[in-house]
This record gives C-alpha cells, structure tokens and sequence, in this order.
C-alpha cells in the first residue's frame, strides 16, 4: 500500500512508515528521548531527501514527547521547572539550528554534515554510556558499593552563581550551565532532526545528578517544545516539511510511546543505559558503513532555478 509524498516526490509503503515510527516511539517513551537519532537514519536509508528527513521528524518527535511526557507528568516523575530552565535554552539554539540548516542546504553541503555529524556525536556519547552502564552493572553484581565524593566536594557546576533549587529533581545548581547546553542540544537537533536527548540525559544524569526517574520525563518536555518551533522553523525557512509524511509519522509514534513509557518503568537506570548505548553505536556504525562504501551513483543532476524561471535571453 503506497503513498506519494509531496514534498519528499517518492512513494513510499504506508504500513512501513507507521511501523517504523511505532518502534521508535516505543523506544522513545522508554529511554525518555525524541526519536529522531533513530528515524532520521531510517527515513534516509530508504529514500527520503535528509533535508526533508530532518524537517519532517521534529513533527513526529513532537507527537511522540508529547504522550511520553502527559505519560510521566501523570506519574509525578516530571520536573517543570528544571524543563522551562532547559526549554529557554532550547529555542535559542533551535532557531539557530534551522538557519545553519538553511546555509548548508545552499552550500549543498548538508548531507556530508549530517552523516559525519551522527558518527562522531552517536559514538561518542554511546562509547561513554556504554562503558558506564557496564561498570554500574558489574559493580552491582558484585555488591560493591560505588564509591563516593570526599564530603564537602563541589563539582565546577555547583560553584557557578546564579543557583536555583529544583525540588522535584532535589539539586540546587546554577542555571547558566544548563541553559548554555540546551542551546548546544537545541542547535543538534535541528540541524541532525533529534531531539538531543540522548545528550541531554546522560548530562543530567552525571553532572547535574538529576535522579533518573525524573530526567527520563523532563527531558520529553524539553524536546516537546524545541521540536515543535522546530518544525514551524523548518516549515517557513526551509519549506521541507512534509505534511503527509509527518501525519504518518505522528500516529505510529505516539501509540508505540505509551507502551515505551510503561515499559521504561519496569527497567534499572543502569539498564535503560546500556540499552540506549547500544542503540546509539548501532545507528553510528550504519552511517559509518555509509560514509566508507562507494556511491551507487556518484553522480547526480539538479535543475536549477535560472532553467526553470526560463531567465535565458
């Protein structure tokens, strides 16, 4: 059962798409992430243009944080205050994103970045969790206690001014660290179409010590809202959102991230860890794959805007 999409110009097969983004979101409302780290890829490998792949899924992402986080917030495992701190961040680097995307795609240098983009970054925070994850198993398995801070140690974070308490996360930081990353996470998930939390968590998780409980559902907030500027951004700049594909995209995900999210419940911090790094080195070794291998077609022809206006004399 195909479908065409208009702005993407390919059909593409209706149960696939809605499967895909089920899955997704079922791994999204069990991690406490967007997605996009996993369907942006999917949506590329099997034809999308990664410009509309990019716009499109800040859509789906939206759908999907939004049933994740009525989910946790239902539960009292969201912290609202900590999510607008990170929200404000967010849009300032979101709206940045969106026009690097729009100076790339004219360079016609996006897909290059986005690829290189998803090894590096995937890798990197996969490696760091994977190893983390592992060491926290094996020390649990061991009954060894896992070793604590000197009393009265204060991290680089906890001496910078301008603190204020978040109750529901039960820290008591400053601000300017967590609004100067949510702009990081903002700029990466418009120009990569993630949500950025699967940088988001294991930073709240490590440096602020926001109780993981808490920082699965807070960080569905935070994407919620930077998601769904984005797509409005993308839509107006870039005009690369694809209506028909983002409809897709939002029934699949927002029924599979019900199911994520009470699944997510059942599971240890430190297993929902090292499921998240493994999926992040898989996604990064994929685009990785790609990066080495030959082109099928190494060459490709575009009509430009001058033929098309007929401007020839």
């Amino acid at each position: 059962m195909d479908i065409y999409l208009p702005i993407a110009e390919i059909p593409v097969n209706v149960l696939l798409i809605l499967g895909m983004s089920a899955a997704v979101g079922f791994l999204s409302g069990m991690f406490g992430i967007g997605g996009g780290f996993l369907m942006t890829p999917l949506l590329i490998f099997i034809g999308i243009p990664p410009v509309v792949a990019v716009a499109t899924e800040a859509s789906q992402i939206a759908a999907t944080t939004l049933t994740g986080s009525l989910a946790y917030w239902r539960r009292r495992a969201l912290d609202l205050k900590l999510g607008a701190v990170l929200v404000a961040g967010g849009m300032v680097g979101t709206g940045l994103g969106v026009l690097l995307v729009s100076l790339l795609r004219t360079l016609g240098q996006l897909d290059a970045l986005v690829s290189i983009s998803y090894v590096l970054l995937l890798g990197a925070v996969g490696g760091l969790l994977l190893v983390e994850s592992v060491r926290t198993i094996l020390r649990r398995r061991g009954g060894t206690a896992p070793a604590r801070r000197p009393r009265g140690h204060r991290s680089w974070v906890q001496r910078l001014p301008l603190k204020m308490r978040f109750r529901r996360s039960m820290i008591y930081v400053s601000i300017l660290p967590l609004l100067g990353f949510a702009v990081v996470v903002g700029v990466t998930g418009a120009v990569l179409g993630v949500g950025g939390s699967f940088m988001l968590v294991p930073v709240l998780v490590y440096i602020f010590r926001v109780p993981t409980n808490v920082v699965v559902g807070t960080s569905l907030f935070q994407v919620l809202i930077n998601m769904l500027l984005a797509t409005v951004l993308h839509a107006v700049t870039n005009h690369a959102v694809d209506v028909v594909l983002a409809l897709l995209l939002m029934i699949g995900g927002s029924i599979g991230a019900q199911f994520g999210a009470s699944a997510g419940q059942r599971l240890r911090g430190e297993q929902l860890r090292l499921l998240l790094a493994l999926l992040l080195l898989v996604v990064a070794g994929r685009f990785g794959v790609d990066l080495l291998s030959a082109p099928t077609n190494p060459y490709s022809y575009e009509v430009t805007g001058s033929i098309l206006g007929g401007g020839g004399s």
